[in-house]
């Protein structure tokens, strides 16, 4: 068929004259329709759809400003959180740097015993009623003392160098009329009152580092009971009072150098100056009171967040109302009671 120009116009074959995968093709319904008058075209292109605004729409929807989702800040109670929050950091932060204190007051007075013990060793010996009552200051000091032995007596339970023994204790009556407790040494081995040299007989002057009155149950003092004659768990003027009828001393001394036989037995830092147990309580209670006010941050941001959110559902109408959770909860009772009930119609 000539076109307008006189060539033939191009006719599209026909659906039968079209290869195998052609047809297959037409047969699925992609094969261009026939237009009117037998030819055939490419189906129409189907355009957009316009959008129509909905007239029962409101206007668009504009995000709620910073004072507006912040407000419920200024509620009274929300006032008294924030209030708590910022009473409870200061005092928690107050608390662990005191705790850190006492730690660092005890490490510092365990370092100035270890180097007053260290020197003392070498000082002076100054007489026993000018170095009383004892204390920090005064304990592991050299002093010296004049009278004679009296009785003596065994404290089992004692290590020296990594051995178990007792110490040898004798008690020296002054001129004053007062025994002072004197260790004269370390034996090992199990209490034996036959191991235990005699005293010296006579006037004797003794020099030794100034020891406080034990605890039982500290400084390696024993605290058990029922112990045979002549022994004694801890050398205290308050153990001691009960065994000997004579007037002591608030205080011991352990000599400098041992009787032939023994062993000195070397002085002991002041308590509540080493690094002890409640030295390291200190330390562990210091971390309580920061983690303490870790976790009041974290439940301030905490409780903020959900409040937050609660307040943008609620202006988006997430939030069910009373109604609701009331039919909800009747449901759910009745299906624990296996008769679940109809909600309430509004």
């Amino acid at each position: 068929m000539p076109g307008p120009t006189g060539s033939p116009l191009a006719v599209p074959p026909a659906c039968g004259q079209l290869p195998d995968h052609t047809r297959r093709a037409r047969a699925t319904g992609a094969c261009p329709a026939a237009r009117p008058g037998g030819r055939t075209g490419t189906p129409a292109r189907v355009g957009r759809r316009a959008r129509v605004a909905d007239p029962g729409a409101g206007p668009p929807h504009r995000s709620r400003t910073v004072e507006g989702v912040y407000r419920f800040l200024l509620t009274p109670r929300w006032w008294g959180i924030n209030v708590f929050v910022l009473l409870a950091i200061p005092f928690c932060v107050f608390m662990g740097s005191w705790q850190l204190s006492r730690f660092e007051g005890r490490v510092q007075d365990h370092r100035a015993a270890t180097e007053q013990a260290a020197s003392d060793g070498h000082g002076t010996a100054r007489p026993l009623d000018t170095m009383l009552p004892v204390d920090k200051s005064t304990s592991g000091r050299r002093v010296t003392a004049s009278g004679r032995y009296g009785r003596q007596l065994l404290v089992p339970g004692r290590e020296l160098d990594g051995k178990n023994g007792f110490y040898v204790l004798t008690l020296l009556r002054t001129d004053a009329g007062r025994s002072l407790p004197v260790v004269r040494g370390w034996l090992p081995g199990a209490a034996d009152a036959g191991k235990a040299p005699a005293a010296p007989s006579g006037e004797v002057t003794v020099t030794g580092a100034l020891q406080a009155s034990e605890t039982p149950g500290d400084n390696g003092a024993g605290a058990q009971g029922g112990l045979p004659a002549g022994q004694t768990a801890a050398i205290s003027s308050a153990t001691l009072v009960n065994l000997v009828p004579d007037r002591l001393y608030d205080a011991w001394v352990t000599l400098d150098r041992a009787d032939a036989g023994m062993k000195a037995v070397p002085a002991t830092a002041p308590e509540g100056t080493g690094l002890d147990l409640k030295a390291f309580q200190n330390l562990g209670y210091t971390g309580e009171w920061f983690v303490f006010a870790g976790f009041v941050v974290f439940m301030w941001f905490r409780l903020l967040r959900r409040e937050v959110e609660f307040q943008r559902d609620a202006a988006l109408g997430l939030v069910p109302d009373q109604e609701q959770e009331q039919d909800g909860e009747r449901e759910r009772e009745g299906e624990e009671q296996g008769n679940p009930s109809a909600p309430t119609a509004v």
